[in-house]
């Protein structure tokens, strides 16, 4: 028995269905329109978020960190005002609270009377100055007794673009500045005032006339590097020294009272790949000069030479002799792997004691 269904009911369920499609479709045309009109908004947001949070950041490791990094003068004599006056020189951080103080060796080589100044404005005199004759790197001494430090970080861990600040003297005044940017190049060469220096960390957080000797922070307050100089002719473009290169050193001077480092005796230029392939050379250290009486005079090295590898390891621009040569002790001796004129030699060197003394 068919059964029909009267013509009022079916026209009502077909408007239902209808009304009801159509209520579906506007409810998903509106969340649609909504995602791309809260997109925008939404991000920026986010954005502002994150800026505001690295501020506080920022300023929170100013805030723990500035009272450890100190002003380094010298006396001078003033003829404008006849009278002996403080000139900043440099910067310097605490590392210990009896008063030891890290900074370069060129803020303090003079053979001069030191002064350092901490951020509350209290003046000590320098007792004793520790120089490293390869490093531009420099222990400093005063006497004194619960002083706020610094905490030594691990710059073999840090990133490309990540946030650094730098905090120092600048311009000589006697008042911490403090500079942010970012890590913009691991394991540069550059050579500053005729003398090269490898390894270093690339920044583009400012580094002014009198920064030198400060510390390179990274967000955890953490010392990551020694700032040491800005690039001549250049915006933005500033080095420091690994704290890992410098950490052995500090070291074995805690436990002997002077910088003493194991010492192979040449001078020498560190090749990248590119220069390598341009030159049609191997990759390594090529040396300019030798010290006499050296390691690496007795081991018969030579100008002209390619220092490839010591012991297997491998000599690069980003692992370069310092770094190499800092992990052994004075008196050991190391395999050299060298190229001479395209031939490959070994020859044993004995590593000597480069001290301040």
């Amino acid at each position: 028995m068919k059964i029909s269904m009267p013509a009022g009911i079916r026209s009502s369920i077909k408007h239902w269905i209808f009304y009801h499609n159509f209520f579906i479709l506007a409810v998903l045309l509106l969340l649609i329109a909504a995602g791309y009109w809260f997109r925008e908004p939404i991000f920026e947001l986010v954005t502002v978020e994150r800026i505001v949070t690295e501020e506080e950041t920022i300023i929170d490791v100013t805030e723990a960190t500035e009272p450890a990094v100190v002003s380094i003068a010298v006396e001078s004599f003033n003829p404008l005002t006849d009278r002996k006056e403080l000139t900043g020189l440099g910067t310097g951080f605490i590392v210990r609270e009896n008063g030891l103080i890290l900074t370069n060796r060129h803020v303090v080589s003079a053979n001069r009377e030191y002064s350092v100044i901490t951020s509350d404005g209290t003046q000590y005199r320098v007792s004793k100055i520790d120089i490293d004759t390869f490093l531009d790197f420099a222990v400093v001494q005063i006497e004194a007794t619960g002083l706020p430090t610094l905490t030594l970080g691990d710059s073999d861990q840090i990133r490309l673009g990540q946030t650094a600040v730098a905090i120092g003297n600048a311009l000589g005044e006697f008042s911490n500045s403090v500079t942010r940017g970012v890590v913009s190049g691991i394991g540069r060469g550059i050579t500053v005032g005729g003398e090269y220096m490898e390894n270093v960390i690339q920044t583009d957080a400012a580094i002014n006339p009198g920064n030198s000797g400060g510390p390179l922070l990274n967000l955890a307050g953490e010392v990551i590097g020694i700032n040491t100089a800005l690039a001549q002719g250049s915006e933005n473009i500033g080095f420091a020294i690994p704290i890992n290169l410098v950490k052995p050193v500090f070291d074995q001077f805690e436990k002997t009272g002077k910088i003493s480092r194991p010492f192979l005796g040449i001078g020498y230029s560190l090749y990248s790949e590119e220069e390598a392939a341009f030159y049609e050379i191997p990759v390594g250290a090529y040396v300019t000069s030798i010290s006499k009486k050296s390691g690496a005079a007795k081991a018969g090295v030579e100008v002209g030479d390619i220092i490839t590898a010591i012991n297997g390891e491998a000599v690069s621009q980003s692992n370069g002799l310092a770094k190499i040569i800092i992990n052994y002790k004075v008196g050991d001796r190391v395999t050299l792997t060298i190229d001479r004129g395209g031939k490959t030699l070994t020859l044993k060197a004995t590593l000597g004691e480069s001290s301040s003394d």
